[in-house]
């Protein structure tokens, strides 16, 4: 063998030592973060145990479901074939919000966000998102096919409840997931406006930031975790998401945010506010990271919500 062939082997060795751990690292990662490889995973318990803050409203959230234990009915539907389950809390109103909660959380992490819908007079439906807590699925897919659950509880409480008006609340990639049921062709007429608690504007930006937070490498892990979201959700999570979807709103929404959020940038909510041409409201917050406003000020978010209905609906 003369010594162009060692050389192209040497060539090839290298490059498969040098890419092949990559792969495997990436796909660890993409495992990690969206893919429930037991029931354990993303269960009804407190996703972040050990942090104080997190933990604290987790507590406060089942201390409002016992406070209304009573007004709860375990619900469930079908959706793309799974098996989706929830609880509905009927307070004798006939409109109603979804809490719509973000990776890793159940429908008891949702607890803590519905008290100003209960005190506007709504009815209250929390849910275990696909491949969360009790119900059905494997892989989240960041509202890509999610938005069709969605759209199926939304029919539920109309046909089954008795709802006229339903309202979505999105934390995080809940946000996400509702915008892209309210504004989907299939959308029913019952939903009629959206709050969006800390919404990014594609999941590929939140990633990205996620990992400076890290002081982790954006290269080559951000391109490779993408193509696999590709893959396995059928999504472009690099360009499509809210920044895609935003202009398309026809239906009330307010955007919920703090300045301290380093995943969902201030600047990058700001932009979809900007790009929105629906009705609309933004209420910032000083203090409060991703997901944590209200804990932070709750009595400021409560009224934030409770005025954005009483003013559109």
């Amino acid at each position: 063998m003369g010594i162009d062939f060692w050389i192209k082997l040497i060539v090839i060795v290298v490059i498969v030592a040098g890419v092949l751990p990559t792969i495997v690292i990436s796909a660890g990662i993409y495992i990690a973060l969206l893919v429930r490889t037991s029931k354990k995973k993303w269960g009804r318990e407190c996703s972040l145990p050990d942090d104080e803050e997190y933990h604290h409203m987790y507590d406060l959230g089942l201390e409002w479901g016992k406070k209304y234990e009573s007004y709860i009915e375990d619900v469930e539907i079908i959706s793309d074939g799974f098996r989706l389950v929830g609880q509905y809390f009927d307070f004798g109103s006939d409109k109603a919000v979804i809490i719509i909660a973000g990776r890793m959380e159940s429908c008891l992490y949702s607890y803590y966000f519905a008290e100003p819908y209960r005190a506007s007079g709504y009815n209250v439906l929390v849910i275990d998102n696909r491949s969360h807590g009790l119900s059905d699925g494997t892989f989240c897919s960041l509202g890509f096919k999610e938005y069709r659950d969605i759209i199926e509880w939304s029919k539920f409480l109309n046909k089954e409840k008795g709802n006229v008006s339903v309202i979505l609340h999105g934390i995080c990639i809940g946000a996400s997931v509702a915008l892209f049921a309210i504004t989907n062709k299939e959308c029913p007429s019952v939903i009629n406006g959206m709050v969006a608690d800390g919404m990014y504007t594609t999941f590929c930006e939140s990633f990205k930031n996620h990992l400076i937070e890290q002081h982790r490498p954006q290269f080559p892990f951000t391109l490779m975790v993408m193509a696999l979201i590709r893959i396995f959700s059928g999504a472009n999570a690099m360009t499509d998401g809210p920044i895609k979807r935003i202009s398309k709103l026809k239906k009330p929404i307010l955007f919920i945010h703090s300045k301290e959020d380093i995943y969902s940038l201030p600047e990058k909510a700001q932009e979809l506010y900007d790009m929105c041409q629906s009705e609309k409201e933004i209420s910032w917050f000083d203090k409060g990271a991703h997901s944590r406003v209200r804990i932070n000020n709750p009595d400021g978010y409560d009224r934030a919500i409770i005025n954005f209905l009483q003013k559109n609906f």
